[in-house]
């Protein structure tokens, strides 16, 4: 018997509950930094090493916390369903946490690139990335992240994803950034949505709308418990 589709769009407020820091909760300010300083092109231009500096921060972080209940979850839906996760978080913990098809729309932290272009792509795990890194051409290395100014190359994969599930759930998002929140309008009628947050997000949503008004590590295990037990 063939699985059904589900697709599970990832934001901030899935992290938060492992303890990252994240630009939604803490007043658009983060370390001191605003959005724009350390997460668009025009601040990386204007002063790449505080950028970098601002990433390594990040990524040392990001070895020291775990993946909360909900991403475990995720993982066990696997089982019954067939999941794909599109996260607009640029951490690892999906992948820790066991899931098999996690597709980053706003790159990953654990990975680098050359400035000024798209690839190769080089895993670096939790090492910093300092001024004077380069590649084999010997171009600056920059994080593999999708600043703001900048395309979200994976869209169109995503697109293609969310039009073609059975059923989509939002987990902890507040479906202000665009290009991903235009991913919610694309589902059709016969399509069920299932939104997590312990914000219910301002976005206009159809009828068929499930709402669960928990944080991740909360709501998406219960959630998870109820579709497997289907």
């Amino acid at each position: 018997m063939k699985k059904q589709s589900l697709v599970v769009l990832t934001g901030a407020g899935m992290s938060a509950d492992s303890g990252i820091t994240t630009f939604r909760d803490s007043g658009g300010l983060w370390e001191g930094h605003s959005v724009m300083e350390v997460a668009s092109i025009e601040g990386w231009q204007k002063d790449p090493d505080k950028v970098l500096n601002f990433y390594n921060m990040r990524r040392r972080q990001l070895k020291d916390v775990q993946p909360n209940a909900g991403h475990k979850a995720l993982a066990n839906l696997e089982v019954h369903y067939d999941v794909t996760i599109i996260t607009q978080n640029v951490d690892d913990l999906h992948e820790r946490a066991g899931s098999s098809h996690v597709i980053h729309l706003h790159g990953e932290l654990t990975k680098a690139r050359p400035d000024g272009e798209e690839g190769p792509v080089i895993d670096i795990g939790y090492s910093d990335i300092l001024p004077g890194d380069t590649d084999d051409d010997g171009r600056q290395l920059r994080p593999d992240i999708v600043w703001f100014g900048e395309m979200v190359p994976m869209m169109a994969v995503a697109s293609d994803y969310v039009l073609n599930c059975d059923i989509l759930w939002v987990i902890g998002t507040s479906l202000v950034v665009y290009p991903a929140a235009g991913l919610v309008d694309l589902l059709n009628n016969d399509q069920m949505l299932v939104v997590v947050d312990r914000r219910k997000p301002d976005f206009r949503f159809g009828p068929k709308t499930r709402f669960i008004e928990k944080s991740a590590a909360e709501g998406v295990p219960e959630l998870v418990k109820e579709y497997l037990e289907r």
